[in-house]
């Protein structure tokens, strides 16, 4: 029988006040367990005991009942998840109060830290199972269901969501996007959700312009309040609003790009807004003043200024892939993806998109920066011959008009501007378009999530960089020493045709001009001196060279060692035979030649005799041995093959045949070795000893009593008993069983009958 999805399942349980049955759904209040979640606090700012304590215990307490919540069965889990007010307030505090990647991290305990990481993934995991409606083929909701429970019991809304995707997408961005994408197809109001949210988010938009005395196309004509004041710009507002105002503006940028970043079928929804005209305008006229109040503004901190310069920075980055996001989705990626008689909607939504911004000029420059509007623009080419060339030339006209004036380069890594340290609060940094670009790149070199408190937008060049930007100057002007190029190149953000070009115009900077240019690059010494304090297996071993001096460069072996050892220098290696030799002399067998020295020679010949010994002439020696050369004829004489001979002498020589072989038996029989026993008498002696063996046992078998008497003489007991033994048991030896094994693979149906 199939499973039941649990909105249709019945439980039937005992009523604790009355003792009886009764039937209950299985989503029912009563089901609920009785459970208080407490709510969620974000870390202390400042390490004090009692701060760290109280965060420890609140954490510990979400945690342990986030794993009992997950630990529960599948009925259980969603009476918990729909009926406990406790449990989504809390999951709701975690949402609002976590800490985001961007933020500043703070100097927190490691034990605060390994308690955040822990929450973090249980409420993931909280989350994950509360977005999933079938879980295996046992438990399960029905998906029309399962929209309805999520959307009325408010379990998922768009700003949880959104809180979601910004906190969970870095390293669960496939498993949030499934998650994501399950929610707004099972239940399709939450398109509409975020159709009637969008005009909020793009209020927010206009809340920044509006602190900032800025006005954007399309706010409200409201008259001036006359208590209002008139002069507030980011420049003069206090520093505590300048902060909240990019810290706002920060999470909102990157909340946004994460959303569209895990669920790109919201797209859509956005230009539904005309979301890509109005987030360019609203880049073109907030970031600038933002940027140049922070620049401008006389800090006491450092700290402060680098934080607020990296919230700016991360903003504009975030803006700029939004828009990229968008344009992807709603009209590139389709071109791609269609037929060429239906892409040209969206050819024609490409370029109404990008006309309309063609006048934030800042804006423009920023985004081709980054995704060049020319490679955008020869997609389209290649996916139509109906393109229209006015329009695309117009557009690449105006973005090459926004570069007008600037250097146009890659982004790239930078030096970020120093906050003015003026005695008087009021500094004169001067602003160019090419600083502009330069704080953006150094934004897009930037880490993804900003981490660190006082990451500002800078990053030394180093190791083989460095040296060829080094070398790159040295080149064209080889008196210049590296240490007055390395000193340059550090002043104008490693730029080698800034730091050429003011160098052969005599544009330094006043206290370039001072240093001595054939000044030598200085080494800086290693901080961490990791060679003196390293310990491993192979210390002050034969090879240490950081230990030792000298080494045995004999012992050390480059690549596969090589085989000296050929089979030419082994025949020639005579050491084992002179070793032999040694041996064997100390037996006399080898007698060596005995060099006669000249006055010895008379005296061996005298001991000479050249008489013959005639003593053995008499016997033929070697004569009759049986390895001479007629060996085959004396002991089997040729035979003509049966097939050559003629008719008349086969019966003779068969004849002679048999004779011969009867001569041959007869001679095996008189060279018969008399020392090798008679079989016949070793096998009386085996069956001799087997016997007293059996004897000895006390095993008494007689096979004459299962011979029994001839037949019709009828049969005494004894013989009778030994028979019936014989066929009870004759199955456990031999082959004897061969009928009842063939009646059961009859029965089994083996064998056709």
């Amino acid at each position: 029988m199939p499973a039941l999805p649990l909105d249709k399942l019945q439980l039937t349980e005992r009523d604790p006040k009355t003792g009886k049955l009764r039937t209950l759904p299985a989503l029912h209040p009563e089901i609920k367990a009785d459970r208080s979640f407490v709510l969620y606090r974000p870390p202390p700012v400042v390490r004090d005991p009692a701060l760290v304590e109280e965060f420890l215990e609140r954490a510990k307490f979400i945690a342990d009942d986030l794993n009992w919540l997950l630990d529960l069965p599948h009925d259980k889990f969603w009476c918990q998840v729909i009926f406990d007010e406790t449990l989504q307030k809390c999951l709701d505090s975690y949402l609002r109060y976590a800490p985001r990647k961007f933020d500043a991290l703070l100097d927190c305990h490691p034990e605060v830290n390994d308690m955040q990481k822990c929450l973090h993934r249980s409420v993931f995991l909280t989350f994950l199972r509360m977005s999933t409606h079938k879980e295996s083929k046992d438990h399960f909701i029905t998906p029309s269901v399962f929209g309805e429970i999520i959307y009325n019991n408010f379990l998922f809304d768009i700003p949880k969501i959104l809180d979601l995707c910004v906190l969970f997408g870095k390293g669960n961005g496939l498993l949030l996007q499934k998650m994501i994408e399950n929610i707004f197809t099972q239940q399709p109001s939450y398109f509409s959700d975020l159709d009637e949210t969008l005009p909020t988010v793009l209020q927010v938009f206009n809340n920044i312009l509006h602190k900032c005395g800025l006005q954007c196309e399309g706010a409200s004509a409201e008259p001036q309040k006359l208590e209002e004041k008139v002069n507030v710009t980011p420049g003069n507002m206090p520093l505590q609003e300048l902060k909240d105002i990019v810290l706002y503006l920060c999470d909102t940028c990157t909340t946004l790009w994460a959303f569209l970043d895990v669920f790109p079928l919201a797209c859509q929804t956005f230009q539904k807004h005309e979301f890509c005209y109005r987030l360019a305008s609203f880049y073109e006229l907030a970031i600038p003043e933002l940027e140049s109040a922070i620049k401008k503004r006389h800090y006491e901190d450092n700290s402060v200024f680098a934080d607020l310069w990296r919230r700016i920075s991360h903003s504009r980055k975030r803006m700029i892939e939004a828009f990229h996001i968008l344009i992807n989705q709603v009209c590139l990626q389709p071109i791609l993806e269609s037929s060429r008689e239906n892409i040209q909607p969206f050819i024609e939504e490409f370029l109404q998109i990008f006309t309309s911004v063609l006048q934030e000029r800042r804006f423009l420059r920023d985004y081709d920066e980054l995704f060049p509007v020319e490679d955008d623009v020869s997609l389209l080419q290649q996916a139509s011959s109906t393109l229209d060339e006015t329009r695309t030339a117009y557009i690449l006209q105006a973005v090459e008009s926004a570069w007008e004036g600037v250097d146009r380069r890659k982004a790239q890594v930078v030096k970020d501007p120093t906050p003015p340290a003026a005695s008087n609060g009021a500094s004169a940094i001067v602003e160019s378009t090419a600083e502009d670009m330069e704080e953006l790149g150094a934004a897009y070199a930037s880490e993804d999530e900003c981490a660190g408190a006082a990451a500002a937008p800078i990053a030394k060049v180093s190791g083989v960089e460095l040296d060829s930007l080094i070398s790159q100057v040295k080149d064209l002007l080889p008196d210049l020493g590296e240490g007055f190029i390395l000193a340059c190149l550090e002043e104008y953000s490693y730029n080698t045709e800034q730091v050429i070009n003011n160098i052969l115009e005599d544009k330094l900077v006043p206290y370039l001009d001072k240093l001595d240019r054939t000044m030598q690059r200085q080494l800086k010494p290693d901080p961490t001196p990791l060679v003196t304090s390293r310990y491993n297996v192979f210390q002050n071993d034969e090879f240490d060279v950081f230990s030792r001096d000298s080494v045995d460069v004999s012992r050390i072996q480059k690549g596969k060692r090589r085989e000296k050892d050929t089979t030419r220098s082994l025949l020639n290696d005579k050491r084992l035979v002179a070793e032999q030799k040694e041996r064997y002399s100390q037996y006399s067998v080898i007698v060596e030649e005995i060099p006669v020295q000249q006055g010895e020679a008379q005296l061996y010949k005298e001991d000479y005799e050249d008489e013959y010994d005639d003593t053995y002439d008499g016997n033929q020696v070697g004569a009759n041995d049986a390895d001479s050369d007629d060996e085959l004829i004396s002991r089997r004489p040729f035979t003509i093959p049966q097939v050559l001979r003629p008719k008349g002498q086969e019966e003779v020589l068969e004849e002679e045949e048999e004779d011969e072989e009867e001569e041959e038996e007869a001679e095996k029989e008189r060279t018969k070795d008399h020392f090798v026993q008679d079989p016949a008498v070793l096998r009386e002696r085996a069956e001799a000893r087997r016997l007293a063996y059996l004897a000895r046992k006390g095993h008494k078998h007689d096979s004459s009593a299962v011979v029994g008497n001839v037949k019709g003489h009828g049969q005494n007991r004894e013989t009778v008993q030994e028979r019936r033994k014989k066929e009870a048991n004759k199955s456990t030896r031999a082959n004897h069983n061969r009928r009842v094994m063939a009646d059961r693979k009859r029965n089994k149906g083996m064998i056709p009958s």
